[in-house]
């Protein structure tokens, strides 16, 4: 949500032409993340006010987009509250602007809750079972790009750009999740299409309800558990400059009980949640550290601090063990 491309207000008037959307009437460059171009769209048809977001893509090519496309498209035809995005007269989703692969979806009621309680915390897991389980009839499939093959190439790039104890952790972390991959309680997990950015800004809720998911463009097939890690690590901690990365357990217990209703857990996915809470962590360490350090020109560019979340997985290593208290079957029963 960075802006990348500046696109003129003629050009974008022209695309929502094309998908019979009405008329152009702002165009707002929404400032936030770091991945793709983003703009606020408002349009007016048949009297009426509408929404939209525009996309350009920066990173992600025309070969790899109809996935994310085509996925958010299925989950919104099966009910889970999901930008659709909008097609031309020949049903095509996937569009160019500037040259570059670009889409227009459906903008969300309400705002996102960037300090969540144990109710917003019950309706994620609730909704991410939900879409997980439909997500298992999506026929396309594409791997989640940020997922351990990226990890280990990217590692050897930011190394350079930390100090000794960060450059330790990091090593070992990566290690540690080599391994954990290696073994067959991995190779268990109930897999299938995922977010894996489902962060708190990537939600909207209404008069205290959640109105849908958005932003599915890290989205791939990897285990399920990964998903629920990336929320609890997000959703479920403190934000504040003085935080020490726990998990919040009112917060978590709400979020896994709430998913478990609708979706049990595995044995394997009891087993590994402790050490994909870590994976989720390294994730977006290593993502922002990529960020921070070997950064794009934008016109609105805020990258996130790196800092966060390597105390989020210094206290994922810590509490390892200590996080089995979030896996007993009493604590993930529903209320």
């Amino acid at each position: 949500m960075a802006v990348y491309t500046e696109v003129a207000f003629d050009e974008a008037a022209a695309l929502l032409h094309t998908l019979n959307l009405g008329d152009l009437t702002e165009l707002r460059g929404i400032q936030g993340g770091i991945e793709n171009t983003n703009y606020f769209v408002t349009s007016e048809r048949d009297g009426a006010t509408l929404e939209y977001v525009l996309t350009v893509f920066e990173r992600l090519g025309f070969e790899q987009l109809p996935f994310y496309l085509h996925f958010m498209k299925f989950l919104a035809g099966q009910g889970i509250p999901v930008p659709a995005p909008a097609a031309n007269a020949q049903g095509e989703i996937l569009h160019t602007v500037q040259g570059k692969p670009a889409a227009v979806v459906d903008k969300l009621r309400g705002r996102s809750d960037l300090a969540p309680g144990v109710a917003q915390c019950e309706a994620v897991g609730t909704m991410l079972a939900r879409m997980h389980l439909a997500g298992r009839d999506f026929p396309m499939s594409q791997p989640n790009l940020r997922g351990l093959s990226w990890w280990n190439e990217t590692v050897p790039v930011v190394l350079p750009f930390l100090n000794t104890a960060q450059a330790e952790l990091l090593r070992a972390e990566i290690a540690y999740q080599n391994h954990v991959a290696q073994g067959p309680a991995y190779a268990a997990l109930p897999r299938g299409p995922i977010h894996a950015d489902l962060f708190r800004d990537n939600a909207m809720f209404e008069d205290g309800e959640l109105t849908g998911f958005f932003d599915f463009y890290f989205a791939g097939v990897d285990s399920f558990l990964f998903d629920i890690a990336v929320c609890l690590n997000d959703w479920c901690v403190l934000h504040d400059q003085d935080h020490d990365g726990s998990l919040d357990s009112p917060r978590s217990l709400a979020l896994l009980g709430a998913y478990q209703a609708v979706r049990p857990l595995s044995s394997a996915e009891r087993a590994l949640l402790p050490a994909m809470l870590r994976a989720g962590a390294l994730r977006f360490w290593i993502s922002r550290l990529w960020d921070l350090h070997l950064p794009r020109e934008a016109a609105l560019l805020q990258p996130h601090d790196p800092s966060h979340f390597e105390r989020v997985l210094r206290a994922r290593v810590r509490d390892t063990h200590a996080l089995a208290a979030l896996l007993r079957e009493d604590a993930l029963q529903p209320a």
